[in-house]
């Protein structure tokens, strides 16, 4: 096969070898400790990054979310995150379940800044980091194995010294072995033993090792790899928490964060809807959701995802795609017409069976858990069938067509689609209803009626033996018709039959009330065939369903053209 596109100057990443690796048979049961790091990775990645107001809004939208380690920004290295750090703390803004991260690289003076930012913090986690990747210690610092460990521990004691110093604040310490996927890994044990020697960990006062997939440069099953063999290398397993940071090059970020957890992490650092640098962090919410979805609490509260979209797109100027996963504006929306029907009769299902369990086709999830509505699950275009429209017909407006009638009203509403070229709304759904079955009233169109029992006995609707005197304008002029029969509608069909000369019989007829009270309407459908063996339906909407009846079959002989 020809390709102009340079394959070969990329050669397959090596992985790590795991024989006997367990992490394919685990399984998750429970949600891993979060951290948002939407203030400070994700803010670093914006083209226009956020001023102190929306920083404050979105500190806030992640505190009401859920959750308890936030990371508010790099001090060292902005202005900006310093004082809003200051904002903070100075004016009491991080409740006491919340703890603050800043990050700071393994350098004396930007440690120290660090810590001067934190003066007065309750709690907080200083997050410590250098790169440890062969490619980086060749080409960007030009520093041996020995020296990026050197470096690592040098700033771990420094972090130590300046904690002690730092009375009345409790300080927890975090070590990221930056580029870690691309790290040797018995260097990244190495390096990371070092610095929590210096740390000191136990199991009541554990160290925090993220271990990155700062770019991601395999498939997630590789990631997870690491993460055990990691596991299974690095002392004093009961004094860490080990931690994952996903970046999502390939795509495959919530997948590899997955896996890691199966593998054994325990803690997620991510951004909401994934914003961060290139392709973005680990979507946190697609992840907890991911969880929810498998009866897991994701102990982050989603159930306003309208208004967390809002936040988000106001601090950060990115709008959240509307195919975004459960929270985009058409992810709970099928225009396919085999999905519109399975979806249709899968809610009636569950309400029938009164199943505790969400299993409806193509929708994974109850929209109603991020606060979403089911008035958007169906929508109509050119793709759209029959079951989509009756969705709609019924779900809007209340009106059950019959599943034989919705062959003939679907292809009426694809015929709009066709010729637009758009989807299709509600409302034009039931204009077209409105026009093609209801506002038939030529050449026939029901006034008034009287029914009176045939024999002696009281009025009785029911009774065999009814007689119709009935007043039906004939292209615009009042006609005067009566006939009998065993009820109702076959009294009004001789009555139609007799005045007017048509050949006719119904072969449907189907009725429901529309909402409920003493003020509901009720529904008729019927169905006619002409003497050529066509058929036509017909629809009457009136507060007496007998009414409605005979106003729907008048409707169905307009449209079929009897005269």
């Amino acid at each position: 096969m020809k390709t102009t596109m340079p394959f070969y100057k990329y050669k397959p990443f090596p992985g790590v070898k795991v024989p006997d690796r367990t992490w394919p048979d685990n399984r998750i049961s429970h949600a891993p400790m979060w951290c948002s790091v939407d203030l400070r990775d994700g803010n670093q990645a914006l083209m226009n990054p956020m001023d102190t107001e929306k920083k404050r809004e979105m500190f806030r939208l992640l505190v009401e979310i859920g959750f308890k380690e936030i990371e508010v920004g790099f001090p060292s290295a902005s202005q900006a995150d310093y004082d809003f750090i200051r904002f903070l703390i100075e004016g009491g803004l991080i409740p006491g379940d919340v703890t603050a991260q800043v990050l700071t690289p393994a350098r004396g003076h930007l440690i120290k800044k660090t810590f001067e930012s934190l003066a007065g913090v309750d709690k907080a986690i200083v997050h410590l980091y250098n790169s440890t990747s062969a490619v980086q210690r060749r080409v960007v610092f030009g520093m041996s194995r020995r020296e990026i460990r050197d470096l690592a521990v040098t700033g771990a004691r420094l972090v130590r010294e300046e904690a002690e110093r730092l009375t009345g604040s409790a300080i927890r310490f975090e070590y990221t072995p930056e580029s870690f996927m691309a790290t040797e890994p018995d260097f990244a044990v190495e390096i990371c033993e070092a610095v929590t020697d210096v740390w000191g960990p136990t199991p009541e006062r554990k160290v925090i090792l993220n271990l990155p997939l700062t770019v991601e440069m395999a498939t997630p099953n590789v990631y997870a790899d690491q993460i055990e063999w990691f596991r299974r290398h690095i002392g004093k397993r009961d004094c860490i928490i080990i931690s994952v940071h996903a970046h999502n090059d390939r795509g495959t970020g919530i997948a590899a964060t997955e896996l890691a957890l199966m593998a054994g992490a325990a803690r997620v650092e991510g951004t909401l809807f994934g914003n961060g640098e290139r392709t973005g962090n680990v979507d946190i919410v697609a992840l907890a959701l991911n969880l929810h979805t498998q009866g897991i609490a994701a102990g982050l509260d989603f159930s306003g995802i309208s208004r967390i979209i809002e936040v988000c797109e106001r601090c950060t100027d990115i709008p959240v795609h509307m195919r975004h996963p459960y929270a985009g504006e058409l992810v709970y929306t099928a225009f396919s017409g085999s999905h519109q029907d399975a979806i249709s009769k899968g809610m009636k299902a569950r309400e029938e069976e009164g199943n505790p369990y969400w299993e409806v086709p193509y929708l994974p999830m109850d929209p109603l858990d991020v606060g979403r509505t089911y008035e958007s699950v169906i929508r109509i275009n050119s793709q759209s069938g029959k079951g989509g429209v009756a969705y709609i017909m019924e779900k809007e407006y209340g009106l059950q067509l019959p599943g034989e009638m919705r062959p003939e009203f679907g292809k009426m509403i694809q015929a709009i689609s066709d010729v637009t070229g758009r989807e299709v709304a509600p409302a034009a759904v039931r204009d077209a209803f409105e026009r093609e079955y209801l506002g038939r009233i030529a050449p026939y169109a029901f006034k008034r009626s009287t029914l009176v029992a045939h024999n002696e006995g009281d009025v009785n609707e029911q009774a065999p033996g009814i007689a119709i005197e009935a007043v039906v304008a004939f292209h615009g002029e009042d006609k005067t018709i009566t006939g009998c029969g065993n009820g109702p509608i076959d009294a009004f069909c001789n009555a139609l039959k007799t005045w007017f000369a048509l050949d006719f019989k119904i072969f449907a007829y189907h009725e429901h009330a529309i909402g409920k009270g003493s003020d509901s309407k009720a529904a008729a459908y019927i169905g006619v065939e002409d003497r050529r063996g066509r058929r036509y339906w017909g629809a009457g909407i009136d507060p007496h369903i007998g009414i409605a009846s005979f106003k729907a079959l008048l409707s169905a002989l307009n449209r079929s053209g009897a005269v």
